[in-house]
């Protein structure tokens, strides 16, 4: 199968990259102003093997590594060119806009589509380095998964396949918040006793917002949630945690850099609200990063919040 990944991004690149490996792939971008090495990744040199291009490719598989706040107005201008081929979201978020996941999205503007979702723990330059790396393909088409699960590992990179797309996509977009939180944690000096608590109520929102939405709560404990939690919850290497490390230390943030979680966790907490779902950690990162909140006042909250059984 002509395998193709939309968005030039650090991850898009990576995954053309490692893609690669099992024959030509297409990479494409609005304007990709750069040859051979993308400066998102750097030290990472593109093989023959992937073609960067600013036409939209025409192959059976399309992985649509577009930045979820974008989604929407890239399918406005592409779904229709789109329509009818197995699309792969590799977006972690949920649109501020309307409230629907990069998956959703798709599925919405090609119907004709088979759509699945890649998730999991990565970071791009991990992937792109060759490094072995573990992802989740989620696809309610257990048959349409099967093959996409064939088509797209490779020896470094091992899916995973389930068919609870909604479970596998909420996973990997709120882990980002409750990373998020971890960083505000250890830029505020609150230690990592506190980063652990946060990491694991923030889970435990997880999952009771993934359920919520009729995923299975079991999904949530595997790569596509605890496994992508754990990772950017503790590393520097995550945008998420290095931009609550800066919410943390009342520190500037690079405006240039995508940071999914901000946006989701605004999209969580209006959700939340209207729906009655307890999402407390959620909903003070929307604070915070809206700057509703100060960090004192955050943790003052979450502190004075009643106690109850586990």
């Amino acid at each position: 199968m002509n395998i193709a990944v939309l968005g030039a991004g650090a991850f898009g690149t990576a995954l053309a990259v490692t893609l690669s490996a099992r024959g030509p792939v297409s990479l494409w971008g609005r304007r990709i102003g750069w040859q051979g090495e993308n400066p998102l990744l750097p030290g990472v040199t593109l093989p023959g093997s992937v073609d960067v291009t600013e036409t939209l490719p025409e192959a059976e598989i399309l992985l649509v590594a577009i930045p979820a706040q974008a989604t929407g107005a890239f399918l406005s201008d592409h779904g229709a060119r789109l329509d009818g081929r197995a699309l792969v979201s590799c977006a972690k978020g949920i649109d501020l806009a309307t409230g629907r996941s990069p998956a959703r999205m798709l599925a919405e503007a090609c119907p004709g589509s088979t759509v699945a979702v890649l998730t999991g723990p990565s970071f791009a330059a991990d992937i792109a380095r060759g490094l072995p790396t573990a992802l989740t393909l989620a696809c309610a088409d257990g048959q349409a998964g099967h093959r996409l699960q064939h088509a797209l590992s490779t020896p470094v990179l091992r899916l995973y396949r389930t068919t609870d797309v909604t479970g596998a996509e909420l996973g990997g977009a709120l882990k980002n918040v409750i990373a998020i939180a971890a960083g505000v944690a250890i830029g505020a000096g609150l230690g990592d006793s506190a980063r652990a608590a946060i990491i694991t109520r923030g889970f435990a929102e997880m999952t009771r917002f993934a359920a919520a939405k009729g995923a299975d709560p079991e999904t949530l404990t595997g790569l596509s949630g605890l496994g992508d939690l754990i990772l950017t919850a503790t590393s520097e290497q995550s945008r998420n945690f290095r931009y609550g490390l800066a919410l943390g230390r009342a520190e500037a943030f690079d405006p240039h850099v995508t940071v999914e979680g901000a946006a989701t966790a605004r999209a969580v907490a209006a959700i939340a609200a209207r729906t009655g779902i307890e999402m407390p950690v959620s909903t003070l990162i929307a604070g915070l990063a809206g700057g509703r909140v100060g960090v004192k006042q955050a943790v003052e909250l979450l502190l004075a919040r009643p106690l109850k059984e586990e």
